[in-house]
C-alpha cells in the first residue's frame, strides 16, 4: 500500500471528512514521525512496531564496476522493529 492508497481508504471509511482533510492528517502524522526520528527520537506504535535511528560507522567499500576501494562515510539509517501483535498476525496467516 502506498500513501495515496492509504489516503483513499481512510477517506472512504470516514465519509464525514473530505479527501483533503484526510490527506492533511496523514501528512501531519507522517511529518511528526519524521521530525521525531530526525531529532534522534523513537516512534512507537503499540501493536505495530517501533521506528528508531541507528548509526552506521564509516567503512571502506568497493566500487562494483571498477573494483577500486572507496570510503563510505558514517550515516544514520532508520530502523524498524515489528511489534508482537504484528508478528503474530503475519505468522498466523502463514499457518492458515
Amino acid at each position: 500500500m502506498i500513501k495515496s492508497e492509504l489516503i483513499e481508504r481512510l477517506a472512504a471509511e470516514n465519509t464525514h471528512l473530505t479527501h483533503a482533510e484526510v490527506e492533511r492528517v496523514v501528512n501531519v502524522v507522517l511529518g511528526r514521525m519524521v521530525e521525531a526520528l530526525g531529532d534522534g527520537g523513537r516512534v512507537e506504535l503499540r501493536g505495530f512496531g517501533a521506528f528508531s535511528v541507528r548509526g552506521r560507522p564509516a567503512r571502506a567499500g568497493r566500487n562494483p564496476r571498477t573494483g577500486e576501494s572507496v570510503e563510505v562515510p558514517a550515516k544514520a539509517v532508520p530502523f524498524f522493529k515489528s511489534g508482537k501483535e504484528l508478528r503474530e498476525r503475519l505468522n498466523a496467516s502463514e499457518d492458515a
